[in-house]
């Protein structure tokens, strides 16, 4: 299935999601290789990226030769949203979504950088005034992520994406809980379809997606016309290409095993490496080092070595032996 916004077609209707300090460009490039119809870069604050903060631009690096590539905003002042969704269209993002999910309380207080993210579903007047900003900077599609509500009794997803639909947005992700649920629980899928049933855009179901069998129910409960997968993806960036091909779109990927396997793991390290620089490439390395561990089953002595090393030539030395079970692991 091909979603489309406007001009770009989308394809297939699996999904990378935003995630803080994960879905920085060298992952997204990984998982593009394999396969996927959108991937989205990490949450950007908009003022901080405007006003240039240390850090801030790098996680908005866009990868432009890729070009389903979605770069995500937040904020909570229309202003530095619209000057932020213009100077990302400028460096060559293809889309912009904005965000109104994220559950993190330093996000979503009214103190400091917050009443950002799911906070916004408290207002749904200031948060149209978020999306109108930004629909009205930029000529490249605009996109909207955002949860069931921010609690049990305001569950106001459909009214926001009806308002969303009208402002401009053309396509919806929606995670299947509310803020107070952080990621307790389960998904609520079927809770989706009221959003499906409110706009005419394509609408994407998102939480708990962890391989095909809930890709396939997420759908069937849901409605949505596509999937988006963020957790499950840790450690397996070829989930998405393997999840759309047994879906029905798109050919079967090469899932790496063996020596393939140790390769691609000791090239993301140094694309990290490359793109943060070896001191903080180090350290941002080891999340992902960790879930390519977890599915080798290494063992903790040379897990801790590998995760602990602050020299890149003894982590690509021991890589090898730690991947070494990697190839008896299900892809």
């Amino acid at each position: 299935m091909t979603i489309r916004l406007s001009d770009k077609a989308l394809s297939p209707q699996v999904f990378l999601a935003p995630m803080a300090g994960i879905t920085d460009l060298p992952y997204r490039k990984l998982v593009a290789r394999f396969g996927a119809g959108l991937v989205v870069s990490e949450m950007v604050a908009s003022q901080e990226m405007v006003q240039a903060k240390p850090g801030v631009r790098e996680k908005a690096e866009l990868g432009l030769e890729q070009a389903d590539t979605a770069v995500q905003l937040a904020g909570r002042e229309a202003h530095w949203m619209a000057e932020a969704a213009k100077q990302v269209e400028g460096n060559g993002a293809k889309i912009i979504d904005i965000n109104m999910g994220c559950p993190a309380k330093k996000v979503t207080s009214a103190s400091g950088t917050g009443a950002s993210g799911s906070a916004l579903m408290k207002d749904l007047d200031h948060a149209l005034t978020l999306i109108e900003a930004v629909v009205d900077a930029v000529s490249v599609p605009v996109t909207l992520k955002t949860r069931l509500g921010w609690d049990d009794n305001l569950l106001n997803a459909p009214e926001l994406a009806r308002r969303a639909e009208a402002a401009g947005v053309q396509m919806i992700t929606i995670h299947g809980r509310t803020r107070c649920q952080f990621y307790k629980g389960r998904a609520d899928w079927a809770a989706i379809r009221a959003v499906k049933e409110a706009v005419n855009v394509p609408v994407i179901a998102n939480g708990d997606i962890l391989g095909t069998e809930d890709a396939k129910e997420a759908l069937r409960l849901s409605g949505a016309d596509g999937v988006m997968i963020g957790r499950g993806a840790q450690g397996r960036p070829w989930l998405l290409a393997q999840v759309a091909h047994e879906m029905g779109s798109g050919p079967a990927p090469e899932v790496p095993q063996g020596k393939e396997r140790e390769d691609m793991v000791a090239t993301h390290y140094e694309d990290m490496l490359n793109f943060y620089g070896a001191e903080l490439g180090t350290r941002v390395a080891r999340k992902h080092l960790g879930w390519y561990m977890d599915g080798a089953g290494t063992g903790p002595e040379l897990r801790k070595r590998v995760l602990t090393s602050r020299d890149a030539g003894e982590v690509l030395r021991l890589l090898p032996d730690a991947l070494a079970d990697g190839e008896r692991v299900a892809a």
